[in-house]
C-alpha cells in the first residue's frame, strides 16, 4: 500500500495503525491502563505547554507521515510539536515531532523498542520517552544531543526533558 492509498483511500478510523513501508499494520485496541498513562503523559504535557504557548500536543490515533516516499507513517501515543514549526500539522502531521511518548503494551513492546525507535531516530525525532507500566519507569530517547543518549528514570528521580526543559516531574505523576 502507498502513502496516498493509506491516508486517502482508506476509512479515517479510530483504531491504532501504521504503515511500515508499505505493509498495513493493525494491532488490537490498547487496554484501559495504557490509555490511562497516554492520558496522564498528555496531560503533563498539555499543561506544561499550553500556558506557555510552546506548541502543540496530541493523542494517538493521529497518523504522522515520517516518509511518505516509503509509506513509513506512524502513531506514537502522544506528541508535541513545537511552536516554531507548527507548519507540519495538517489533518496529519508531516515530519517528526519534537517529542513522542510510546507506552509500552505486552503485545507491541518489542516492535515500539527496536523498529519505532530506530524510525524515530532516523527521522528527526528529538526525543522519545518509553513508558513502561510493568517497571513503573520511563527510559528517555534523547535523539537531539550532540552524543544520542538514553536514560533510565524510577521512583523519585526528576524526569528531565531537553525539548521541554522547564519541565518539572518524576514517574509517580504518571503510573495510577
Amino acid at each position: 500500500m502507498t502513502a496516498d492509498e493509506y491516508l486517502y483511500r482508506t476509512d479515517e478510523s479510530n483504531r491504532p495503525r501504521e504503515l511500515a513501508f508499505g505493509i498495513l499494520r493493525e494491532p488490537p485496541s490498547p487496554f484501559f491502563n495504557h490509555q490511562s498513562i497516554v492520558l496522564r503523559v498528555a496531560r503533563l504535557w498539555t499543561d506544561h505547554v499550553e500556558p506557555r504557548r510552546l506548541g502543540q500536543v496530541a493523542v494517538a490515533p493521529l497518523d504522522v507521515v515520517l516518509d511518505r516516499e516509503r509509506a513509513l507513517i506512524v502513531q506514537p501515543d502522544v506528541l508535541f510539536v513545537s511552536a516554531d514549526r507548527l507548519s507540519i500539522i495538517r489533518d496529519q502531521v508531516w515530519g517528526a515531532p519534537d517529542l513522542v511518548a510510546e507506552v509500552l503494551s505486552a503485545g507491541t513492546e518489542s516492535h515500539d523498542r527496536a523498529e519505532k525507535m530506530a524510525w524515530f531516530r532516523q527521522y528527526g525525532v528529538r526525543e522519545c520517552w518509553v513508558v513502561d507500566p510493568r517497571t513503573r519507569t520511563v527510559m528517555i530517547h534523547d535523539f537531539g544531543a550532540a552524543q544520542p543518549e538514553v536514560r533510565l528514570v524510577k521512583g523519585i528521580e526528576p524526569i528531565r526533558s531537553s525539548v521541554l526543559p522547564d519541565l518539572r516531574t518524576s514517574t509517580f505523576t504518571l503510573f495510577p
